[in-house]
């Protein structure tokens, strides 16, 4: 069954975002990232930029290097459903993504905008209803 870690309260998101997806693509895993448009947007320029000295290799999903890429970048939700590879999904959505069951790890990164932690309560209640196996990661400091 797909294991769920939520992240909240992170002060600097799309930058928390990318040192996670570092650590995942460091591991060995590969990684689906969904999201907005506009979001998943900032979140490439974050990737090319975050550390000086790491690169950590991406592109879209539609792209003809996706099969070798480690991170692939969805733009909507059901575009995850055709993802070569199945390990990890990072939700930089609101709501959840309707293929999130054939990951076997799911990663909600939530801000500290009112809204964002909103979104993230009827997530949690979403997976926890259906029996997910969810754990908590608040970075409040």
């Amino acid at each position: 069954m797909t294991r769920i870690d939520f992240h909240i309260h992170v002060a600097d998101r799309l930058g928390y975002a990318c040192r996670l997806t570092r650590k995942v693509v460091t591991a060995g895993q590969r990684l689906v990232v969904v999201g907005e448009a506009a979001s998943l947007r900032e979140f490439d320029q974050q990737l090319w930029t975050f550390s000086a000295l790491e690169f950590v290799p991406h592109c879209a999903l539609d792209d003809a290097l996706a099969p070798h890429t480690p991170v692939l970048l969805a733009s909507t939700l059901d575009d995850a459903g055709t993802a070569p590879h199945y390990q990890v999904l990072l939700n930089l959505g609101g709501a959840v993504p309707p293929q999130f069951a054939r990951f076997e790890r799911v990663l909600e990164v939530v801000g500290r905008d009112p809204q964002e932690l909103a979104d993230a309560r009827e997530r949690y209640r979403f997976y926890r209803d259906r029996g997910y196996t969810l754990n908590n990661y608040d970075q409040r400091s």
